[in-house]
């Protein structure tokens, strides 16, 4: 598959957000084309990373399916000839389309990130071990990095255009969308992570935490949108390398992470704009864990 790092496409564009383009179908389909960018600490890097958009886009398409009796969703079609009869100008498009591009129903956006949390870990962590809360919000004390939580935690939080998202308490959530919509979109939330968490957990992986998007349509009902349940918007562990009080190795770009972190330690990068380039076995290292991912959650190798 050829790296893509920006489409252009026949259609209107209506955004390009850090990894995928966002393209109008008539009035009520969206093209979501994943890219191979790759962004970290809210900086998009040079070098794009093989693969990366079509274990986004067919990850979550092969979640969808199995969400389908679960929670509305928004996602119509990854079948390209599919995407081309819906919209014909793609016809000289395909290899754009192929294992990258997801039709989806367009709705309204509610602007929060719907996180839970089964595992104490990440900016949830730092904060705790700060000041024993989440959002402001008190949690159990004697907590330990990566303790599971059980129920698990809803955590939302702001949905931000630039710079990153804001953890916000489930009251500040139902004051800006409504109290109503609140409380479903946490219940939602609840269902399909744990649908998902016991789905990983059969495949020997834990999923600690993830973060899901909504919208609303027509008629008003709550939609799951955007990516589901990938390393990009989730936080997955192998279950055999899960130990209370460490930082187990994760599914994602954490070798990215890694990197940045040694440059910006050792001084050679100010955390900003433009990045450092990244080494080849970065970015290897980086493909080889979505990949990865990928084959230990469907059980079959990506191949597109």
């Amino acid at each position: 598959m050829t790296l893509l790092t920006r489409s252009d496409l026949p259609l209107d564009l209506i955004g390009r957000g850090k990894v995928r383009d966002i393209y109008a179908v008539g009035d009520d389909q969206l093209l979501l084309i994943a890219t191979d960018r790759v962004s970290a600490f809210d900086v998009v890097m040079a070098e794009p990373v093989p693969m990366k958009g079509a274990v986004l886009t067919q990850l979550s398409a092969w979640w969808f399916r199995r969400l389908d009796a679960v929670v509305r969703h928004h996602m119509l079609s990854v079948d390209p000839d599919e995407i081309i009869a819906a919209a014909p100008a793609l016809a000289a498009h395909r290899a754009t389309l192929v294992g990258r591009a997801m039709l989806c129903r367009r709705v309204t956006v509610v602007p929060v990130e719907c996180v839970v949390r089964g595992y104490l870990s990440g900016s949830a962590w730092k904060e705790y071990s700060e000041t024993g809360t989440l959002a402001g919000e008190p949690l159990p004390a004697g907590l330990r990095k990566s303790e599971r939580l059980d129920p698990p935690v809803f955590s939302p939080a702001t949905k931000a255009e630039t710079g990153h998202d804001e953890n916000i308490s489930i009251a500040r959530m139902a004051a800006d969308v409504g109290a109503d919509l609140a409380a479903e979109l946490e219940a939602l939330s609840r269902t399909v992570y744990e649908t998902g968490r016991a789905l990983a957990a059969e495949r020997g992986l834990i999923l600690a935490d993830t973060k899901f998007e909504f919208g609303r349509d027509a008629q008003g009902r709550a939609v799951l949108i955007d990516e589901v349940m990938t390393p990009d918007s989730s936080r997955y562990w192998p279950a055999a390398g899960w130990s209370v009080g460490e930082t187990p190795p994760s599914f994602d770009k954490q070798p990215l992470r890694d990197y940045l972190d040694a440059e910006r330690a050792a001084g050679r990068w100010n955390g900003e704009a433009p990045p450092p380039p990244l080494p080849d076995a970065v970015v290897a290292a980086t493909s080889t864990r979505y990949l990865e991912l990928y084959r230990r959650m469907t059980g079959d190798d990506l191949t597109v």
